[in-house]
């Protein structure tokens, strides 16, 4: 059976919806990409979210002149605004699925602007920021706490302070709710939840100062928090 093929049998199979929460039951990394596509596999809303991410970076002091991270970028739904607005080489990324990654570049990002701009991506499943050339002034991580555990939560925290240069700012969305509900192991297709307090108490653990700034548009409901490098 051909590759193509394999990946419709999977999908007749196992497309249905799971507990409510409207995820299609697709397995994670490529599979789940080839099966669904680039730009459903990370939520969908391909324009309204990335323009949402990315009006809010503006409005929180983004310059061009700035170097931006984008933490579990995805197949570049921020980055198609996001590069294009940055100064050559000032947009960094970094994502687990190297599919992904390379979907996004080929399929979402013109040759022109690739050349042009010279984003730096890194593909990594532990939160291997020093393998960037240089640091940011600026960080977003869009709906990954809303898939990770507690544990895995820490570490991207933890690993991201050690790169970080002093008042750098993160801003990471999440699930409102409590971690006594989440799943054992972070999982790409799966709804992790946290309270403010839980989410905070972490980040004050690892050299943050912590403000909740709650709504902010999201269409699912997703709540922000901003990280600044103490």
């Amino acid at each position: 059976m051909s590759e193509s093929r394999r990946f419709r049998v999977l999908k007749r199979q196992l497309r249905r919806v799971r507990g409510g929460k409207g995820l299609p039951a697709v397995p994670e990394g490529r599979a789940g990409v080839m099966m669904i596509g680039h730009r459903d596999y990370i939520g969908g809303r391909w324009d309204e979210i990335g323009e949402l991410q990315f009006n809010f970076l503006v409005g929180r002091g983004l310059r061009p002149d700035n170097v931006f991270l984008d933490i579990a970028c995805g197949s570049l739904r921020a980055g198609v605004h996001l590069i294009p607005y940055l100064d050559p080489g000032n947009y960094l990324g970094i994502e687990k699925e190297k599919v992904l990654v390379n979907r996004g570049l080929t399929k979402e990002l013109s040759a022109e602007v690739r050349e042009e701009k010279r984003p730096e991506l890194v593909v990594s499943d532990s939160f291997e920021f020093e393998r960037f050339s240089k640091q940011a002034d600026y960080s977003i991580a869009h709906s990954l706490f809303s898939h990770l555990n507690a544990s895995d939560t820490e570490r991207c925290l933890s690993n991201l302070r050690s790169y970080a240069p002093p008042q750098h700012q993160l801003f990471a969305t999440f699930i409102l709710g409590s971690s006594n509900d989440n799943a054992g192991r972070s999982h790409s297709r799966e709804a992790f939840r946290f309270s403010v307090d839980e989410l905070a108490a972490v980040g004050t653990c690892n050299g943050w100062q912590c403000e909740y700034l709650g709504e902010w548009g999201h269409p699912d409901g997703q709540v922000m928090m901003q990280f600044t490098a103490a």
